[in-house]
């Protein structure tokens, strides 16, 4: 559990960090440097959990080793599904990170949205929905292990 009073947004309580896949912790299918050891550290204080519509068929692969539970959607209406995972997992304790457009009302939903741009960019919805928008995966996981950076972003 990760809790940070912070002023004018009020004390958040996080459980679970969600986050989707391809182009927010990867590029081209690959995971991107540094973000699987800030995540197995993340993974000590919250239940970290990857939901993705794998794109590149990757995920399972790149992600081994991580210590996250993977989700991969299938059908349609991935954005939809992502919403109602997070609203039944309880949206008020959840961290979520994301890029695509299929990303955005998880990241509305959630606590705290964050969106991630990287190397493949970032839908202009996705990042209107999100609460913080950073550039690199690794910021926003850094965010969450030094828990100031994130109350310096979000205060009022």
């Amino acid at each position: 559990m990760l809790q940070v009073d912070i002023p004018g947004f009020g004390l958040i309580t996080l459980e679970h960090l969600i986050s989707d896949f391809t182009g927010t912790l990867s590029v081209g299918g690959r995971l991107l440097p540094g973000v699987d050891a800030r995540l197995n550290q993340i993974a000590e204080f919250l239940q970290v959990q990857v939901l993705t519509a794998d794109t590149f068929g990757a995920a399972r692969e790149e992600l081994r080793g991580v210590n996250c539970a993977i989700h991969i959607l299938s059908g349609a209406s991935h954005d939809q599904q992502k919403e109602k995972y997070i609203m039944d997992l309880g949206a008020e304790n959840i961290v979520a990170l994301g890029n695509g457009n299929n990303d955005r009302h998880m990241l509305k939903a959630a606590k705290v949205g964050i969106a991630v741009t990287e190397g493949e960019g970032c839908a202009v919805d996705a990042i209107m929905a999100a609460n913080i928008q950073v550039n690199r995966a690794v910021d926003a996981l850094d965010l969450l292990l030094h828990p100031k950076r994130l109350k310096a972003t979000l205060r009022f």
